[in-house]
């Protein structure tokens, strides 16, 4: 359900009209999360080193760059971390080659917001044959007007160049824009974007202070979408309710 700060009338993040959602991928639209843990956890106990849930909760969200100096802290110098994004890759695509799961929620989601024509994206801190080839096999790219992926800018999250760019490429101002994220790093970087952020926490949830960043914190994308189509509306239909701004 909405947290206490969403139920507050002004700070609803669909209390005012918006002209797109851009969203995180891996542990926002894609269940992916909870598996690359397993993979963390089992591929650090073959080389050695022993993860902790302290460690992977700063990784999650993380750009390569951000996660390699990470692990360096953590376990030293010595750490071998190409070998260690080797191997949890090659493991993530035999775990994922069947079907990538999709978060609850996501599809109903972004199916009622592609049904008004809102603009739609993924901002993603992953690799672009990553996010690419996921998105894909999950069955959900076709939503997406655009992606934005590590390879398409100079700063990854938190910094909001990834967000900035989504809302460049879709042609709106991002102010107007709404972003669901799951992640710290995320949310940070969709708030320095100005966007009105939406956190729905997947296995790291959010401190305080990360929360008064958000307009909403969310159980999960499910109460995202009965939020968006479960409330009553008028014969204009959820293009009212939601008051989508005229982008003519």
């Amino acid at each position: 359900m909405l947290s206490e700060r969403s139920q507050k009338p002004d700070m609803s993040p669909l209390a005012h009209p918006f002209d797109a959602v851009i969203f995180d991928m891996d542990g926002t639209l894609l269940d992916t999360e909870a598996v690359f843990k397993v993979i963390v956890y089992e591929v650090c106990t073959e080389m050695g080193f022993e993860m902790t849930d302290l460690v992977h909760g700063r990784m999650v969200g993380s750009s390569h760059e951000a996660t390699a100096a990470l692990l360096v802290d953590s376990f030293g110098t010595h750490f071998p971390y190409e070998m260690f994004d080797d191997k949890c890759r090659a493991s993530m695509k035999i775990r994922m080659a069947d079907a990538v799961p999709v978060k609850p929620g996501a599809v109903e989601l972004v199916t009622a917001l592609r049904e008004l024509d809102i603009p739609l994206a993924v901002a993603t801190s992953s690799r672009a044959n990553h996010a690419l080839g996921h998105l894909e096999a999950a069955g959900v790219i076709g939503f997406f007007d655009t992606i934005v992926t590590r390879d398409d800018v100079i700063n990854p999250k938190p910094h909001p160049e990834p967000y900035l760019t989504a809302a460049r490429r879709l042609n709106v101002d991002p102010v107007h824009c709404v972003a669901f994220e799951d992640s710290v790093s995320g949310v940070r970087a969709a708030h320095a974007a100005g966007m009105r952020t939406v956190m729905v926490p997947d296995l790291v949830a959010p401190s305080d202070d990360i929360a008064a960043l958000c307009v909403a914190v969310l159980e999960s994308m499910a109460h995202a979408h009965e939020h968006l189509v479960s409330a009553p509306r008028s014969a204009n239909g959820l293009q009212e309710h939601l008051q989508v701004k005229s982008r003519g």
